[in-house]
């Protein structure tokens, strides 16, 4: 008999990756809250993973535990729902990269907890390698530590579930190869990567069913105090473009190859 899982995946919102982001003194970005915002893309890898896994598994459930801003979760989830089946359990904060991943994980983790009848024994929690935003990588491991989960998994491409109930997950690792880890089963958190799956096109019924239950967990969403208190900046700058540009006629492939290569073995 197939396990039924439950699979939490722990993702934010990022500022839309093709808008430009302009820092200011202190810990914060112009215009950040004015931008349309998006799922983090590790995080929507994870929960496109987690609701293929909750379908081949029946009475699988899904659940996102996200911190944020209500009013950009709100805007997020309104295209977000349609993607997969899952219930929201929303937590009222900042969603800036300038916050301590241990804050932020404390937060998830404490989140996590109340979720009514969990059970470690059918435990899954997913999460992104990185992030878009809080790119520590350390959070996931965090979340683990905090639920007392000691088979972690980061960087992962690929789940496998064994007629055994036993996971197979192949992980990334250095020079661009992967490793197959085993384990008996859950618990067990993952920080997926890419992934295989491709993002699941929108289905408006799934998105009304999901909507009914997302709107009353951002009214009772928590609220969450982190950031980076303490810290202050004393100046900020955006990356400096550089361009040099050299126009030469007639040069023949070779010249053109041995110039690249001073430059690149100088530069």
């Amino acid at each position: 008999m197939s396990t039924a899982y439950q699979i939490i995946v722990c993702g934010s919102v990022v500022p839309d990756p093709l808008q430009t982001l302009e820092p200011i003194t202190g810990p914060a970005l112009k215009n950040e809250m004015m931008l349309p915002a998006v799922l983090d893309p590790w995080a929507a890898h994870a929960l496109f993973e987690a609701a293929n896994l909750a379908k081949t598994a029946p009475g699988s459930k899904v659940w996102l535990v996200s911190l944020g801003p209500k009013a950009k979760l709100q805007q997020v989830m309104m295209t977000v729902a349609q993607k997969a089946p899952f219930e929201l359990v929303a937590l009222d904060g900042s969603a800036s990269g300038f916050t301590e991943a241990a804050d932020v994980a404390a937060a998830l983790a404490d989140a996590i907890k109340t979720i009514p009848g969990l059970d470690m024994a059918r435990l899954l929690v997913f999460g992104g390698w990185e992030s878009a935003s809080r790119g520590a990588g350390v959070t996931m491991q965090i979340v683990g530590e905090l639920l007392g989960i000691v088979n972690q998994f980061q960087g992962v491409d690929q789940l496998t579930i064994g007629a055994d109930g036993s996971l197979e997950i192949l992980e990334r690792i250095e020079g661009g190869k992967h490793q197959i880890s085993k384990c008996v089963g859950p618990p067990a958190v993952l920080g997926w990567a890419t992934g295989n799956l491709p993002e699941p096109p929108n289905n408006p019924q799934i998105g009304m069913t999901n909507m009914r239950a997302i709107m009353p967990a951002l009214q009772k969403a928590k609220p969450a105090k982190i950031g980076a208190g303490g810290i202050k900046f004393t100046s900020v700058s955006l990356p400096k473009q550089q361009r040099q540009t050299k126009i030469v006629k007639d040069a023949s492939d070779d010249e053109i190859a041995k110039e690249l290569v001073e430059w690149n073995t100088n530069g």
